[in-house]
């Protein structure tokens, strides 16, 4: 299969009703919900990962077009291929990737279709570049441009590098959005898995801040008397930023 039209159809067919039911519930696509109005085929995420060194045969035109479908399932397939193209690109396929994939933010508009892609092509991608683009994302007013910022981080975290992450964690501490607070305890507690005291200092630093989501993902692998000291600090009042 060499177009995305053909791909289309494939991912149809293999759709699930019942499935697809369940996963606009899930993914919280009612109106004024973070996914209002997204749409699925009913394709559970394994048996999309298994079409992924297929697909990835595919132009990078052609993944532009599925990466544009009303279809949930067809932007995370897009994005999927995207990483494998990435990991096993030129320097060129490598840029070609990342600009794709920063004009489609519009249709990145999901947590698992940001998070399977963000670290493996933001991330990877400005790794020893310019980090900006993170910046600018992380001000942004959309959601999901926001959750790319911090999601890219995973990256250089992977690395040991946390300087990323708690640069974006701070800019984030009063947004009101609940998956961005998931978001930033999340990379948190993974600087903590590598470098407790790193964490420790950024919690020392703005725990009174932090919206109760973020502090207790972000502390969530340390010991248990721990937990509940950074609980128990005093909170300050937070000012939500985005209107």
């Amino acid at each position: 299969m060499t177009t995305a039209a053909e791909w289309t159809r494939r991912l149809r067919a293999l759709g699930n009703a019942e499935h697809a039911r369940t996963a606009r519930w899930f993914f919280k696509t009612g109106p004024g919900q973070y996914g209002e109005g997204d749409k699925f085929l009913g394709i559970r995420v394994p048996a999309l990962r298994r079409l992924v060194p297929e697909a990835s045969a595919l132009a990078l035109d052609e993944v532009a077009k599925l990466l544009a479908s009303p279809w949930h399932e067809a932007r995370l397939l897009a994005v999927l291929v995207l990483v494998r193209q990435y990991g096993r690109g030129t320097e060129a396929d490598r840029r070609a990737i990342y600009r794709l994939y920063l004009s489609s933010l519009p249709h990145l508009n999901n947590w698992d279709i940001i998070d399977s892609s963000a670290p493996h092509i933001v991330g990877r991608h400005l790794d020893g570049r310019n980090r900006a683009a993170l910046v600018r994302l992380a001000r942004s007013k959309n959601l999901w441009e926001r959750r790319i910022a911090v999601l890219a981080t995973f990256w250089t975290i992977r690395k040991n590098e946390f300087d990323d992450t708690l640069a974006l964690a701070s800019i984030l501490l009063e947004d009101r959005e609940d998956l961005i607070h998931k978001a930033v305890g999340w990379m948190l507690r993974e600087v903590g898995n590598r470098n407790v005291d790193v964490l420790r200092g950024f919690l020392r630093a703005h725990a009174a801040r932090m919206p109760r989501t973020m502090l207790r993902y972000a502390i969530e692998k340390l010991p248990a008397a721990e937990r509940q000291e950074w609980l128990q600090v005093k909170r300050e009042p937070i000012k939500p930023i985005w209107s």
